[in-house]
């Protein structure tokens, strides 16, 4: 019988990669994301090209509890027993100093890295602990070790995610439930072109003279760290390109 794998934020990057990855080692799979055509088609090439695998597609938004709760916590029964969550819905919006900050783009970063990661957990946790296994795996960022100039909120957001990886693996060790807390430094991904809110010229400058890592690269992290016998966790991975040591130095050759 095949694993059940949720992934939030399915629809693009890191996400679509999980997908993917998953699909092809025969994991029935959850996908969700505020982006319902993007979902219908993901899950009608996975299912296409793994016969072996069911997909079920969810569209709804993390920040909001209510759609949360009437998507997860509503499931048949044939796919309630969630093996795996990985937490990857996430977002950087804006780039401005603390007094410059826009409020909305504050509120759209809260609401979705703490506040929508936590209502999953919270409604898939419970079954994990009936069953006394599963794992959890939180997508955080290198801005969840480290601040920089103009990271402010944003990096304040993947600091609670790191928190709550931590927080999470104290409160569920007693219940056989794994873990992970997956930091990766500069992806090239939809990631930039949300930050700067669809200017593509500028979504471009993080990545010049450089090799960023990929969608996949992190998704190959995220099977590695699943795929490991059950008396193995991985607790938390910092996962860079070779060209970056930090969240500012970067090897621009």
């Amino acid at each position: 019988m095949n694993k059940i794998t949720l992934i939030t934020g399915a629809t693009s990057g890191i996400g679509l990669a999980t997908a993917r990855k998953l699909a092809n080692h025969n994991f029935d799979l959850i996908i969700t994301g505020r982006r319902k055509e993007r979902l219908e088609n993901l899950a009608e090439e996975l299912q296409k090209n793994n016969k072996n695998i069911r997909v079920l597609t969810l569209n709804f938004d993390v920040r909001s509890l209510s759609e949360v709760v009437e998507n997860l916590g509503n499931l048949d029964n044939d796919w309630q027993d969630i093996d795996i969550l990985v937490n990857n819905a996430g977002l950087a919006v804006g780039l401005n100093h603390i007094d410059e900050g826009i409020i909305d783009d504050w509120e759209r970063m809260i609401d979705t890295n703490i506040k929508g990661l936590l209502y999953v957990t919270r409604v898939v946790s419970p079954g994990m602990v009936k069953r006394g296994k599963g794992h959890i795996l939180n997508v955080a960022s290198i801005a969840g070790k480290e601040i920089y100039e103009n990271g402010n909120v944003y990096c304040a957001t993947k600091h609670a995610a790191d928190a709550l990886s931590r927080s999470m693996r104290v409160d569920l060790v007693k219940h056989g439930i794994k873990v992970s807390n997956i930091a990766p430094g500069l992806v090239k991904t939809e990631f930039s072109d949300v930050r700067f809110k669809g200017d593509r010229e500028k979504a471009e400058v993080p990545y010049k003279g450089m090799k960023p890592l990929t969608g996949d690269d992190i998704a190959d992290v995220i099977y590695y760290c699943i795929s490991l016998p059950a008396h193995v966790n991985i607790d938390d991975v910092l996962i860079m390109p070779t060209a970056q040591a930090t969240s500012t130095i970067v090897n621009r050759s």
